[in-house]
């Protein structure tokens, strides 16, 4: 059995102090991964289902192989498992503005780091994925800036309305989308995790830059506490 807490990691970020903490669950026994900004939950493995769900949700809409896929934040890795787990995915590029993320990876720190590491269709980026939304370059992966994207995932900000940083406000604004929604083929998916019910501001910011758009939402059995939590994946497809 592993020691009931470490921290495996603690390093001060441009955004604030990032620390990954590895903690013993004694009623589940199992080992929890969480990361942390300052005093705020990030991500925990406790909690995964909307993270897969995410991918899964945004990949089932496209009905063409060889997808080319964007992951905005890398965080303990999910979605991005979830994509490469889909047949369909030919080639993956997650973005994560915190470069100690991707290496808690690479240095096999977390759970999924060794399959995202070594899988040869996924790229671990360091790089803004809000900046790279409202740049020139039809693609997101700076290693391909030509190349459009077939599907855009994004697991960064708790909500729209409940952003990590004032700069990703943007982003969700009617104009945020047009300019995101050019990085995708025609009919593309962009596909969005959020912690909150659907807002309704935000789905018209949608429809406003998408043809279609609908909001899911997943309910999960909270694995410690006798509740249902909830959490909503919007998914959005471009005009064909």
């Amino acid at each position: 059995m592993s020691l009931l807490f470490k921290e495996l990691d603690y390093r001060p970020t441009p955004m604030g102090v990032l620390s990954l903490r590895r903690r013993r669950e004694l009623s589940l026994d199992i080992d929890i991964y969480e990361i942390k900004l300052d005093d705020e939950y990030l991500m925990s493995s406790l909690f995964t289902d909307a993270e897969v769900a995410l991918a899964d949700l945004g990949l089932a809409e496209l009905d063409r192989d060889d997808l080319n896929v964007v992951v905005g934040g890398l965080g303990l890795g999910y979605t991005a498992k979830a994509a490469l787990d889909n047949p369909k995915t030919g080639k993956l590029a997650v973005l994560d503005t915190l470069n100690e993320v991707i290496e808690w990876h690479q240095e096999g720190l977390l759970p999924l780091g060794a399959q995202l590491s070594t899988d040869p269709r996924c790229a671990l980026v360091h790089g803004d994925f809000f900046a790279a939304s409202f740049a020139d370059t039809p693609g997101m992966n700076p290693a391909e800036p030509d190349v459009k994207h077939d599907a855009i995932l994004l697991d960064v900000d708790h909500s729209p309305s409940n952003v990590l940083h004032p700069d990703h406000a943007r982003l969700y604004s009617e104009d945020g989308l047009k300019l995101l929604a050019n990085h995708l083929v025609p009919g593309g998916i962009f596909a969005l995790w959020s912690t909150e019910m659907p807002e309704d501001w935000f789905e018209a910011n949608l429809k406003s830059a998408f043809d279609t758009i609908r909001a899911e939402v997943i309910t999960f059995k909270h694995p410690v506490m006798d509740r249902e939590d909830i959490n909503t994946v919007y998914i959005a497809r471009k005009a064909s």
